[in-house]
């Protein structure tokens, strides 16, 4: 198992690999015309992420991995309770990792706090690979908190710890991207993952296709909780991505990311309770 450090390079590597694929492949094979600057957009999103990485690595030097490392050695978690192969620990922490990943996306459409943070995510303009590192920096370590609160509660091995944080980074950028598929091969691959054109009619301007579509790697809690939908009304040509309070293009400026959450008279979550100031 590698250091914490020797993890944070690793994941960082896949990151920007994934990322440059996801570039490479929206430049090439796009999916939809974008409509806004992309170098604006980019800059803004990809400085939030950097934003985000700063705060919580200052916040918790060890990472999530470390987290888990000093987890085992207390001996904390369902895990040391359960005598299970290793390989069996590692699978299941990941299946239950992406299910908590589900469930956080799901609560963060309903409570009003939380939907302040996660328009954020929601009022861009354009789809692309970097709507996928687009969230709010108390959000972002929100997020944190519950995957350590996981941790703890599992007892989740820091392989799998590892290898989740990998998929998660990689299927962001991956289903949040402007990247044409094959049909048929779209239709095979959301049998497991979640694909672009699937999470794409989450960042509908419709509220019942934004409520809709949760999940992040897995396409399977979609499926089995009953929130699967699985084209846009209005066809991928022919939806509109973003909310329809916020069509104006300062949106996709790095100041105003920061202060949305804050602004008075903010709209409530499109469904759900928890909906007062």
């Amino acid at each position: 198992m590698p250091t914490p450090s020797q993890e944070a390079a690793i994941r960082f590597g896949c990151f920007f690999g994934t990322l440059l694929v996801m570039a490479v492949w929206e430049f090439l094979v796009p999916r939809r015309p974008l409509t806004q600057s992309r170098p604006l957009r980019w800059f803004s999103n990809l400085s939030l992420g950097l934003l985000n990485h700063i705060a919580w690595r200052l916040l918790m030097p060890a990472g999530a991995v470390g987290l888990a490392i000093a987890v085992q050695v207390r001996g904390w978690g369902l895990f040391h309770f359960v005598e299970s192969p290793a390989w069996l620990e590692v699978t299941s922490s990941v299946v239950l990792f992406d299910l908590a990943i589900y469930g956080q996306h799901w609560a963060f459409h309903r409570i009003h706090w939380l939907w302040r943070l996660h328009l954020v995510h929601h009022v861009d303009l354009d789809f692309d690979a970097t709507t996928g590192i687009r969230f709010h920096t108390v959000e972002s370590l929100l997020s944190f908190a519950w995957k350590a609160t996981v941790i703890a509660l599992l007892g989740t091995p820091a392989l799998a710890v590892m290898i989740f944080e990998i998929l998660l980074n990689a299927t962001a950028l991956f289903n949040h991207s402007n990247a044409r598929l094959p049909l048929w091969l779209d239709r095979v691959l959301r049998l497991i993952l979640v694909t672009p054109d699937m999470h794409r009619v989450h960042h509908s301007i419709e509220n019942h296709e934004t409520n809709s579509n949760y999940g992040f790697c897995l396409s399977w809690w979609d499926f089995l909780f009953r929130t699967y939908d699985a084209q846009p009304d209005a066809g991928h040509d022919g939806m509109t991505i973003g909310r329809p309070e916020f069509r104006d293009p300062k949106v996709e400026r790095l100041p105003i990311m920061l202060l949305l959450p804050f602004r008075r008279g903010l709209p409530p979550p499109t469904i759900g309770v928890g909906t007062t100031d």
